[in-house]
């Protein structure tokens, strides 16, 4: 199968076969969806919600082994330098349990919270991104997390004590010339006997180099007695057929064990099939509402340690007569840095709390995090190394070569990079939550701009959306956000008294609690706002709704402040009843909220006022060859080849690179 012999499939099957893997249904209440839909419900997430004693217990202890291993069990520089995880360390990782972090212990795993799983991840990333990633595609998006939804008794009992002890595992489903189309799949899995035949190749398998089970997305041909469709299998990478082609290589994470795999007549039992034929998408789809929590996570780990070197540097390094830190340019980065890591922090404990609770759906808020957590964390990194300067080009070995501190700025710029495309490109996640955030549109009023429907469909559409609407429309109006004293709750009494009684005026650098309930009167008038916008642009561009992708990924922005800033205001006002550094995380959060709402104000500006028409114009001018006289004066380094690899099934011609740990 070469690249462009991969199998047509026209706009309309490939959104059908994108719609069919999507939860149809809304089981329980989401905050996020609700925030779209113009209703601010602070009771879903206030009072933040809070873990059990005993998993606090459990989790603490794991983090104190984890910790102790990760100050004197990784390298990170000889990881950086060989670009390559040793093989010591994955033992030791083994031996900790800490590929059994999520698995339940009577399957032999540590049996961690999503909350505390997350906090390892942050912890071991802070050392080594690397090996953060590769925990992660083992527990959150590999074998473990689609057996404990989908998997049969039968399936956990055989390979869920092996993946929380001994096994690697990773997930396969991008192809060289299907990423995020997964309607043109092509590796195949043919039925026969008792079993099936797979066949095929696939890209970009993170631990695939170094992975003992995979999960493998494969089209099943439809037949008599098999349904068909994209198909989710257990395969163990010792099967005769499995062969990695090739350890790719990448900007950052250069420890990432990520390969090419082919497939060329490999059994599988159909005791390895995950679910039923044609699952595959939505148990991928489903696996991830959870499993994306994990990137986040490394994301806000990553912005503490930017703040701690942000800090010691700053302080540090003088310039005309007094610390960078007291200089405005630089000290605006370092606020930025502070305020941004506390919102991630804070959106990833509400957001791993509500999935532990299971009360929530949590799918917008999981992808929510991780789209803002994986730009924010770039954000901050580049400002780190802008504070550096040029030490922060520099890299740590040659910062150790000339006697200075090995601070590895420029290499977190590097590693976080992949987080704005890992597990769901920033333009995809845009396009998946605003699909999520427009469902109870779709739902009553689809038909009426669906060019398939007919008349009568729409007629009846109409009358189900004219219902609707007559009772959501009204309540964009007016709200709390408009009372003075709403969320009075969030404005703590003049006396500044701490919990435990003391004044924050008795202690020396302790500020004074800042009133936020006007942060949350502003979600709860712009939450209607957003609203009001997106039925707006929906009664003006209907049908073309979905082509609008630059507003509709303003919107998605402008919700994801919106939550960011929810979810800051809720965990201040948690550490202040608990008495840790209220004071100072209602500072954090009142800062943090203020850059957010100009950030937020912007995007609301842009909503009407862009260049999307003339961007679009440009567009077809390059693709068309007419600015092909600007290229002129360069020359182009790149090398020979294809720019998609073939990707044709058959035997293996290269050697297997398959190493196993």
């Amino acid at each position: 199968m070469t690249a462009s012999s991969v199998r047509p499939v026209s706009e309309r099957e490939a959104r059908r076969v994108a719609e069919a893997a999507r939860e149809q249904v809304w089981h329980k209440p989401s905050f996020a969806k609700e925030l779209f839909l113009g209703r601010f419900r602070l009771d879903l997430i206030h009072p933040h919600p809070a873990p059990a004693p005993d998993d606090v217990r459990r989790g603490e202890k794991f983090l104190e082994k984890l910790n102790s291993f990760c100050e004197t069990g990784i390298d990170a520089a000889r990881i950086e330098r060989e670009a390559k995880i040793p093989d010591e360390t994955i033992e030791g990782l083994k031996e900790l349990g800490a590929l059994g972090m999520k698995i339940d212990p009577k399957y032999g795993g540590v049996g961690l919270t999503q909350v505390y799983y997350n906090k390892a991840l942050a912890l071991v990333s802070s050392v080594s991104p690397a090996i953060g990633a590769l925990l992660s595609a083992h527990q959150s998006i590999g074998v473990p997390q689609p057996l404990k939804l989908f998997g049969t008794q039968e399936q956990k009992d055989t390979f869920l004590p092996r993946c929380a002890r001994t096994d690697i595992s990773a997930f396969l489903l991008t192809e060289p010339d299907v990423g995020s189309d997964p309607a043109r799949l092509a590796t195949t899995a043919v039925p026969e006997g008792d079993g099936y035949i797979l066949d095929g190749v696939k890209l970009w398998t993170t631990n695939g180099v170094v992975a003992d089970l995979l999960v493998v997305m494969a089209r099943v041909p439809a037949s008599e007695g098999h349904k068909g469709g994209i198909t989710a299998f257990i395969v163990e990478t010792a099967s005769e057929g499995v062969t990695v082609e090739n350890r790719n290589a990448f900007m950052g994470l250069r420890g990432l064990e990520n390969g090419v795999t082919r497939f060329h007549r490999v059994r599988v039992p159909a005791a390895n099939r995950i679910g039923p034929e044609g699952a595959g998408l939505k148990i991928a789809l489903t696996t991830l509402n959870t499993g994306r929590l994990s990137l986040p996570a490394m994301c806000a780990g990553s912005g503490k340690w930017c703040l701690k070197i942000a800090r010691e540097w700053s302080a540090a390094r003088e310039q005309w007569g007094k610390p960078i830190a007291r200089h405005e340019a630089v000290g605006a980065k370092i606020s930025f840095i502070a305020a941004t890591t506390f919102a991630l922090e804070a959106v990833i404990d509400l957001a791993s709390q509500m999935a532990d609770e299971d009360r929530n759906d949590i799918r917008i808020e999981a992808a929510l995090a991780k789209l803002y957590g994986s730009e924010m964390a770039w954000l901050m990194a580049d400002e780190l190394v802008q504070i550096r300067g040029g030490r922060g080009f520099e890299t740590a070995a040659s910062l150790a070569a000339r006697g200075e501190r090995a601070v590895p700025a420029e290499q977190m710029l590097r590693d976080l990079r992949i987080n704005r495309i890992f597990e769901g490109s920033t333009e995809i996640m845009h396009l998946l939550i605003a699909r999520e955030a427009v469902d109870a549109h779709l739902s009553v009023a689809g038909d009426l701009i669906d060019p398939d429907k007919s008349l009568s469909d729409k007629g009846k559409a109409a009358a189900k959306a004219g219902g609707f609407y007559a009772r959501w429309l009204p309540g964009l109006v007016t709200g709390p956000g408009q009372l003075p004293r709403a969320y009075a709750e969030f404005r703590p009494p003049v006396s500044h008294r701490h919990p435990q009684g003391k004044r924050a005026a008795q202690q020396p650098h302790s500020p004074a609690y800042r009133d936020l309930s006007p942060h949350l009167r502003y979600v709860e008038r712009s939450a209607r706002k957003l609203a009001r916008s997106t039925f707006y642009a929906m009664s003006r561009w209907q049908g073309r709704m979905e082509t609008k992708q630059a507003f509709l990924g303003r919107i998605v922005d402008i919700g994801a402040e919106l939550f960011a800033m929810s979810a800051a205001c809720v965990r201040a006002e948690m550490l202040r009843t608990t008495g840790d550094h209220g004071a100072e995380a209602y500072q954090l959060a009142d800062v943090f909220c203020r850059q957010a709402r100009i950030r937020a104000e912007e995007l609301f500006a842009r909503l009407w006022t862009n260049t999307d028409e003339l961007d679009r114009k440009v567009v077809s001018g390059v693709l068309a060859g007419s600015y092909a006289w600007l290229e002129e004066g360069v020359l182009d380094p790149s090398g020979d080849g294809p720019w998609i690899a073939d990707a044709t099934p058959g035997p293996a011609t290269k050697e297997n690179v398959h190493r196993r740990v």
